[in-house]
């Protein structure tokens, strides 16, 4: 290759800095002093090591590459219009612009090429670990041998920013824990931030800190050696049993005679004359904008090639492990495409109800979870240090640990914003359904990854319990008040919060054939009653979102709709109602999201226009509830926090009773009434 050349070797290091200037430069915006600083890693790992194939971005033993300091997105750009990716020079041109594929910060469903949507300090880190996790869960479970199937690193470049973040911290200690060998990590040290120095702020030892981690840890004094960085990939890659961090000693703003090693170089545009002075320095053409020599183009247009032939050689291997092992190459085939069969559908629990009287939604998706698990061998997951809690332990499998890579119950400690970013790690990587849990009161803690989740269009799945005041005696401190209207503020979420146990098995349904984003699963603590599948409708109409769960003969005076645990107290209000002569129809509501999917006529069926009373009851804030309530209608729900004591006494001081949704209900129908 061409480390025999340094020369030739500086010159595609420079063609790498200068798309990167040159793009900044034009959009007027971005970051142009990461990728000036970090380009001879980029050209390091993208030449030298990495295994990869431009003619198809997600051939699945790949390395992957993730540039967690995501504002220096035009260094991962450079790099895969150089190697070949579908990712033109024109589209290098129209960076940080409308419709183009070259955002501002790489986004994975925007650009063949970047694996996971970073700019959030500490995401692309913490959905590296994630990966790291997927790749040993997969590699140990159909790996054998005579025959590897999966064999690949995950390469990282952080910044001080990303080590700064909290959740650094949570997804560094566990990824040292697990021992993740096959993690290494390019920490940019180069002790510049925004506001200025970083020792402002920060003086972290960071070697200590990543040895207590127990991490390899290893620096490079400076970037511009290769043979170095070289060398220090090389000892990574042997260290099978830590992941690595290389504390690499970089210039922000690399070359700029004015700006190099300043903050000015961080979030802003060179400047014209500095672009101009910076190409003058490196002996650069000061005329020419996106310039590629053509012996650079010619070097790195050998990495199509390559990558295809790469491919074939996994594909040959994958031919003889379906020879020799047609079971598990099925099995991981299944998975690698994301069919899961009917069979697991089949197990889903049904709950009867005079043999189940009550039942807390969060031990119903327990056995719903260790009914399915054997037919869904992708389904992994586990808890913030609440599994007990959450009931999301898998009874008949090992934990997945160091020494125990087939593991399918994961303890992430408390760590719950690692967690979530984790998950998101594991569904990009592919071939698992990866659930995890907490508290819904800990979902504030999380919040940042289910946002990227949903933008990246990931499907991890969330044990949210504990879902409001029902939970009792814990105090205001862990009922969630709010939680529930911010979380369906999130575009494209799917929340689910099931009124009993029948409904929490048809909700795992839903989560497991959704596409596109998580799906929170929001569940009791206190036990439920189970709806009698004879009296009521079937439970399966959850996959609607919304249904009729009893109706009154004739059009109804009166529409009474609930989620989760208060769906059974306006079914019981209902009978009264409907004892005193009014027409009440009652809506079982689990999922606003999954009814805003059904056509216009079923939701008219669910909800007639001409039916104005209405009254909406939930224990959680009222906020969102008007557009099905209507201008005439009313809810009952919370208008400030709750209090420490048994579930019963709070939902009485609450309002949440037969009684006061009587009384709200003829309420709203006096108000229709007269209005109308």
């Amino acid at each position: 290759m061409s480390r025999e050349n340094p020369k030739f070797d500086e010159l595609c290091i420079n063609t790498i800095r200068f798309l990167a200037v040159d793009a900044v430069q034009k959009a007027n915006s971005g970051h142009p002093g990461m990728p000036m600083g970090c380009a001879p890693i980029a050209y390091t790992l993208f030449t030298k090591f990495m295994k990869y194939n431009p003619v198809n971005p997600k051939w699945f033993n790949r390395d992957r590459f993730v540039l967690s300091a995501g504002h220096g997105s035009m260094l991962l750009y450079s790099m895969l219009y150089l190697t070949g990716y579908d990712l033109p020079l024109e589209q290098l041109k129209q960076f940080r612009q409308w419709d183009s594929m070259t955002p501002g910060h790489p986004e994975a469903t925007t650009t063949p090429g970047v694996e996971t949507t970073t700019g959030p300090l500490g995401q692309g880190i913490s959905n590296a670990v994630g990966m790291a996790i997927a790749e040993q869960y997969l590699a140990g479970t159909f790996n054998k041998d005579d025959v590897e199937l999966l064999n690949h690193y995950i390469y990282v470049i952080v910044s001080d920013g990303d080590l700064m973040e909290g959740i650094s911290h949570e997804v560094a200690s566990l990824a040292g824990h697990l021992k993740l060998g096959k993690l290494i990590v390019f920490y940019d040290d180069n002790n510049i931030s925004i506001d200025g120095s970083t020792s402002l702020s920060y003086n972290d030892d960071n070697t200590k800190r990543f040895e207590a981690y127990h991490w390899h840890v290893q620096t490079i004094d400076d970037v511009n050696d290769l043979d170095a960085i070289e060398k220090a990939v090389i000892n990574a890659q042997k260290e099978t049993t830590k992941p690595s961090i290389i504390i690499t000693h970089t210039h922000i703003g690399y070359g700029s005679p004015n700006k190099q090693d300043t903050s000015s170089a961080h979030g802003s545009p060179l400047g014209e004359e500095e672009v101009k002075l910076t190409k003058r320095n490196l002996g650069w053409p000061e005329d020419k904008t996106f310039f590629v020599p053509k012996e650079v183009a010619d070097f790195f247009s050998k990495f199509k090639q390559k990558g295809i032939e790469e491919e074939e050689a996994w594909k040959n291997t994958y031919k003889s492990y379906m020879e020799k092992y047609p079971q598990d190459a099925k099995i991981f085939n299944a998975l690698m495409y994301n069919e899961y069969g009917q069979e697991w559908k089949k197990k889903l629990p049904k709950f009867n109800a005079e043999e189940v009287k009550k039942l807390a939604t969060r031990s119903a998706s327990g056995k719903v979870l260790n009914a399915i698990a054997p037919y869904l061998p992708g389904l992994i997951g586990g808890s913030a240090d609440l599994a007990p809690s959450n009931d999301t332990y898998l009874k008949d499998y090992p934990a997945f640990s160091a020494e125990c890579r087939t593991g399918r119950n994961f303890h992430f400690g408390v760590r719950e914003h690692g967690m979530a970013s984790i998950l998101n790690g594991m569904a990009i990587y592919g071939g698992v359904i990866p659930y995890g849990g907490t508290f819904l009161i800990f979902s504030d803690y999380l919040r940042p990854a289910l946002r990227l989740g949903t933008l990246s269009a990931l499907r991890p799945v969330y044990v949210f319990t504990h879902d409001s005041i029902g939970l009792g005696e814990d105090g205001p401190t862990h009922q969630p008040i709010e939680h529930i209207a911010s979380l369906r503020a999130i575009p494209g979420i799917i929340v689910i919060r099931p009124a009993d146990a029948n409904e929490t098995s048809f909700a795992w349904q839903a989560a497991i054939e959704h596409k596109g984003s998580p799906v929170l699963l929001l569940l009791s603590r206190q036990a439920l009653p189970v709806i009698d599948q004879n009296k009521y409708s079937s439970a399966e109409n959850l996959l609607k979102g919304a249904y009729i769960l009893k109706d009154s003969s004739g059009t109804p005076d009166l529409i009474l709709m609930a989620t989760g645990s208060e769906v059974s107290l306006i079914v019981s209000a209902a009978e009264k109602l409907q004892a005193d002569g009014i027409k009440v129809r009652v809506v079982s509501f689990p999922s606003w999201e999954l009814f805003e999917k059904q056509s216009p006529e079923y939701k008219e069926s669910v909800f007639p226009s001409d039916v104005k009373a209405r009254l909406s009851v939930e224990a959680a804030v009222k906020m969102g509830w008007t557009k099905y309530v209507g201008q005439y209608g009313e809810s009952i729900g919370m208008d400030g926090f709750g209090q420490s004591a048994p579930a019963g006494v709070l939902f009485e001081k609450f309002g949440f009773t037969v009684d006061n949704v009587i009384e709200k209900s003829k309420q709203v129908l006096a108000k229709v009434k007269q209005l109308l």
